[in-house]
Formats: structure tokens, C-alpha cells, sequence
């Protein structure tokens, strides 16, 4: 069963879509970027997806 999130389907907050930017913005991945946020990697990919977010593709 995968991970269960306390924030599900909860709004963002101004605090988490700074926190995204400056996440994204030091090159961290997806993965590390979602679970910093307590989020799903399907939101938090379509959030940075709706802002013009660029997130790094780690390999």
C-alpha cells in the first residue's frame, strides 16, 4: 500500500508554495521535494506544473 498523507485534497498554503520554490530552486528532486512538503508526488508535480515551477529530474 503506498504512503497515506494527512494533507489530502487540503489547500495550498503561501508558507508550502514558498517552501516548493526554494526547493526546486537548489535543484532537489520530486521525491525529496514531496515528502519535505508532506505531499503527494502527483500534487506537488501538478502545483510546480500550475506555477511554472521547474523541477529537477534526478537519475
Amino acid at each position: 500500500m503506498s504512503e497515506v498523507f494527512t494533507r489530502h485534497r487540503q489547500p495550498w498554503k503561501p508558507e508550502e508554495l514558498q517552501k516548493l520554490k526554494t526547493l526546486a530552486g537548489k535543484g532537489k528532486g520530486l521525491k525529496e521535494i514531496a515528502k519535505a512538503l508532506n505531499r503527494s508526488e502527483e500534487s506537488t508535480k501538478d502545483r510546480a506544473k500550475a506555477d511554472s515551477i521547474g523541477i529537477a529530474k534526478l537519475r
